[in-house]
């Protein structure tokens, strides 16, 4: 069994798995303490599903060790499944369902008697906010009654970890916040530790105590949120350019006082600096002399995007853009 420290929920080391000639994760060696919320990050196709299948025992790694709760969950897949809650991405219930007779199902599968899942149907109605919907046809529900009452399903038996995979992609920014204030409430009041794939930097900043972001396949930067945009400097100049970066403006802007790093990536260079105020003046004679075209130039203190653009090379919104207008136009690619 992988050495685990007793206030770690989850610990992975080495982690690998492969499909084919196609390494998904490679080595991916993580820790999620007790009571956390932990943010997972990537691009699409980064390995963030695959982790995640494989912490639930859905999947088995092709090498690495993994503790959840405090058992091997390769060795001991059992005793991890009995401690955990999971919501994924597509919520699997039954249309013909009421909300109650799901809970009770689930509460039954779990050993849980009448008595005790109608006092966690009770404790959980509140909390995930369903009220008079548990009588109800599944199949009347709205997206985020859906996600809410699968939230539900996740916690009927007590888990002391919940994972949940993307669950709020696709909903309205209403539903979407109610399922974020819950998913706060659930680690709050119930001590529940949460592991979290999110698509929603501003998710991730609000809610997770840590965050990690994985890039093809590898654990690419871990931290708070707040240290993790520090990294990135006191202040960042984002500028956007009428063509692609040339080295030579890169150079330039490097050589300028105060400046403590440059990132170029297509048609957009990221300044990071101490004092943004006094700089930006500075950065648009520069680029000015150039004779190089601006389209826009902001001053800004960083985000966890612009942590995502320094790892990974791309902006997380702008991937979630383009998959919600590949989803609007029928491309699920």
């Amino acid at each position: 069994m992988t050495e685990t420290n007793t206030n770690d929920a989850i610990v992975t080391r080495g982690l690998v798995r492969e499909f084919g000639a196609v390494r998904a994760v490679d080595g991916v060696d993580l820790s999620v303490h007790r009571g956390e919320i932990y943010g997972f990050l990537g691009p699409n196709g980064a390995g963030k599903t695959t982790v995640i299948r494989m912490l639930i025992t859905l999947l088995a790694p092709t090498a690495g060790a993994i503790t959840v709760a405090g058992y091997d969950a390769v060795s001991q897949p059992d005793q991890v499944r009995l401690r955990i809650g999971a919501a994924l991405q597509e919520a699997a219930l039954d249309d013909k369902q009421t909300g109650r007779e799901l809970l009770t199902l689930q509460g039954r599968l779990y050993g849980l008697r009448g008595r005790e899942i109608a006092a966690r149907m009770a404790d959980l109605t509140d909390l995930i906010d369903i009220g008079d919907a548990m009588g109800r046809l599944i199949g009347t529900y709205s997206g985020g009654m859906k996600r809410r009452l699968d939230l539900a399903a996740a916690l009927i038996h007590q888990p002391e970890i919940l994972f949940l995979d993307e669950p709020t992609t696709g909903l309205d920014p209403i539903s979407r916040n109610r399922i974020f204030e819950e998913i706060g409430k659930i680690n709050t009041d119930l001590g529940v530790t949460i592991f979290l794939t999110t698509q929603y930097l501003e998710e991730a900043d609000a809610l997770a105590h840590r965050v990690g972001i994985i890039d093809r396949g590898r654990l690419a930067a871990q931290g708070t949120p707040e240290d993790l945009k520090h990294s990135r400097g006191s202040d960042l100049i984002i500028v956007k350019l009428d063509g692609n970066v040339f080295p030579q403006v890169v150079a330039s802007l490097e050589a300028l006082a105060a400046v403590d790093a440059v990132d170029a990536h297509d048609s957009e260079l990221t300044v990071s600096t101490s004092n943004g105020a006094a700089l930006v003046s500075g950065v648009a004679l520069k680029l000015n002399e150039m004779g190089v075209g601006v389209r826009e130039l902001t001053l800004r203190t960083p985000t966890l995007d612009d942590v995502f653009l320094q790892v990974t090379g791309s902006r997380l919104q702008r991937e979630e853009t383009a998959q919600l207008e590949g989803e609007a136009s029928g491309n699920n690619d």
